[in-house]
Order: structure tokens, then sequence, then C-alpha cells
């Protein structure tokens, strides 16, 4: 068949695939306590899927002592969301795609590393005395930070998350030397009770210091987060369980 000069029943040549790097422009929100401990710990939180980094920073807060400098980062996708509600923000963040995964993975890692190095720099704060935060879709992608630079993190929190698929496998990562709290939910419909219950247990094969608890409700940022999360600071770093 021809069709304005071009013969339609030749096959297209496969597309060649090429891969290349930009800069981009990543944001965080900082929390500064006033007055700034001698010895602050310094607790960087993500987000989670849809979110932005000013929702998870009032999460964060409400579970944290308030001597804590409390970073917030924001995810580097963008996308338009289907609003429920009046006056919320049109736009949410995310991670990534499972398309694209380890391109995600060596972004989240370099971002967190940044902000971690700024923040450090910023404050004179040791990795020891360092915490990462991850709501949902980041959790496992903090695991996976925690198991590749365990020198750069001094404890990992994880709120309705997952392990990583490939966290037993041999020489993928390197043993957890933070303390892993993670906090899982008896309806979340996402990861369904018979799932999170094994977390511990998986989360042991890279980690000693592993505390697990499963609190009531769905896959939602837990209002009483701060009872499991402060006694587990105080316990961890030493931190007031004042607010």
């Amino acid at each position: 068949m021809l069709y304005q000069g071009f013969h339609l029943a030749m096959p297209l040549p496969a597309p060649e695939r090429h891969t290349f790097r930009v800069s981009l422009d990543c944001r965080y929100l900082l929390q500064i306590p006033n007055p700034l401990p001698a010895r602050p710990v310094l607790a960087l939180a993500l987000h989670g899927y849809g979110m932005n980094a000013a929702s998870m920073l009032s999460l964060a807060a409400r579970m944290m002592p308030s001597s804590v400098v409390l970073a917030s980062l924001e995810a580097p996708n963008q996308f338009f969301l289907q609003l429920q509600n009046p006056g919320e923000s049109p736009t949410g963040y995310n991670w990534g795609t499972r398309e694209h995964w380890q391109s995600a993975v060596a972004q989240h890692h370099e971002m967190v590393l940044t902000v971690l190095g700024d923040c450090r720099a910023r404050f004179a704060v040791p990795a020891s005395r360092c915490l990462l935060i991850g709501f949902s879709q980041p959790v496992g992608l903090n695991y996976r930070f925690a198991a590749t630079n365990p020198d750069a993190i001094g404890g990992v929190i994880g709120v309705c998350g997952g392990v990583p698929r490939d966290w037993e496998e041999p020489g993928r990562y390197r043993p957890v030397t933070a303390p892993l709290l993670h906090i899982a939910r008896d309806h979340d419909e996402y990861y369904p009770v018979d799932v999170a219950a094994k977390f511990a247990d998986r989360l042991r094969t890279r980690a000693r210091d592993v505390e697990f608890h499963m609190l009531e409700g769905a896959h939602r940022f837990p209002s009483q987060a701060g009872r499991v999360v402060l006694p587990w600071m105080e316990r961890i770093f030493g931190a007031s369980p004042s607010r």
C-alpha cells in the first residue's frame, strides 16, 4: 500500500534508546529549633506519593521532639493531582516509577546525601545523630540507602512502607548499622497484615537493631506515631521526649 509516496507495509527499524543527565532543581524545607541544642539530632523526612515537602514537614514535626533539626525533602517528579478538597495544592510529587527504578534509586541516594551533607556541615551534626524518615513510597528507598551508605545515617524510621524486594539478595547490600523503627498499620490496603508482619524478620537479615510496631488503621500517617517514636528516639539518640 502506498500513502503519499510511502510504502506502509515496510517494517520500521527498532528505535535506539539513549540516556543522558541534566541538572535538576531540588527543594527541601528546614525547621530549626530555637534555641538550637548543643548536640541536635538532624532528621530528614521524605513524603509519600502525591504529597509534598510541606505536608510531610507538618506530619513529621508532630511526632518529633521539639529539639530536632527537621528537614523535609521534596521528591523530584511532579504531576497534577485530582483535587479532593478546595485549597489543596494541585501538584503532587513522587520518587519514581518501576520502569526506571534503578535511576530513581540512584537519584534518591544522591539527593539524600546532598541534604545530609549540607545540614551536617551547617549544624555540626555527626552521622551518628542523623535520622532518615520515610512515609509510604520512600520507605524502601531509605532502607536501600541505609544498606548502601551505612556510615551516613544513625537511624531510620519507616512508616506504612515496604522492604525492598531484593533485600535478602546475597552481595546486594551491606550490613545496616543504624537502628531501624518500622511502623505498619493493620488495615493497610497496600501492605496487608500477613505481608507486613514479615517485615521485622526480613529487616533483621541485615540490621541488628530492629523495632517493629503494628498500629490500628489504614494506609495513613498515624496520628499516634509519637508514642512509638519518642521513646525510640530517647533510646537511640538520648533525645528529650518533650515536644
